[in-house]
């Protein structure tokens, strides 16, 4: 669960800290980003004087695929939050407090509880590696057949074969060597 009651914590002094540990399973990162494990790690939230700041770090992985031989993939994935929450409330009187001046900022509920969840989703959607790989040093899929290297690593072809388009080229390479 990454959703908190702060209202303790902003009615405490500046500086009062509270640690909790997470350990989330099964949390819709984005369309095609899959967790293929949980999300585990430590938020520390602190009064800052004006709101709550928000500080933590995650580890999980996420289910991918290599991108040289296709076969499923685990990618790690960590992430640092730092952010600021503040409060849409008055703790006191419950009225609305005015928006305008930061209206990206990252705000607490009308019942004090700040939602880590859109904050996480964001980060680790953006942690996630452009590449994965199943192991370090996959050979991949072979470029003219498909066949998979790792499960053939011998495979050979017989003839050089060449696209069409490209055989003046290999000439011009056989002539140059």
């Amino acid at each position: 669960m990454l959703s908190y009651n702060v209202a303790d914590l902003l009615r405490a002094a500046p500086g009062t800290i509270e640690h909790y540990a997470v350990s989330v399973t099964g949390l819709p990162i984005a369309a095609e980003i899959e967790l293929a494990q949980p999300i585990e790690g430590q938020i520390v939230l602190s009064q800052s004087g004006r709101g709550i700041l928000v500080r933590g770090h995650l580890d999980t992985a996420l289910a991918e695929r290599c991108s040289r031989c296709l076969r499923p993939a685990e990618a790690r994935v960590s992430v640092d939050l730092e952010e600021e929450a503040l409060p849409a409330f008055d703790l006191e009187s419950g009225a609305a407090l005015d928006s305008s001046e930061e209206p990206d900022a990252l705000r607490l509920d009308d019942h004090h509880e700040l939602d880590l969840e859109p904050l996480v989703r964001d980060a680790i959607a953006l942690a996630e590696p452009i590449t994965s790989l199943c192991r370090p040093g996959c050979p991949g899929l072979c470029e003219i057949c498909g066949v998979d290297l790792t499960t053939n690593p011998v495979h050979a072809h017989e003839v050089d074969d060449i696209d069409p388009r490209l055989a003046a080229l290999a000439s011009l390479r056989d002539s140059l060597n």
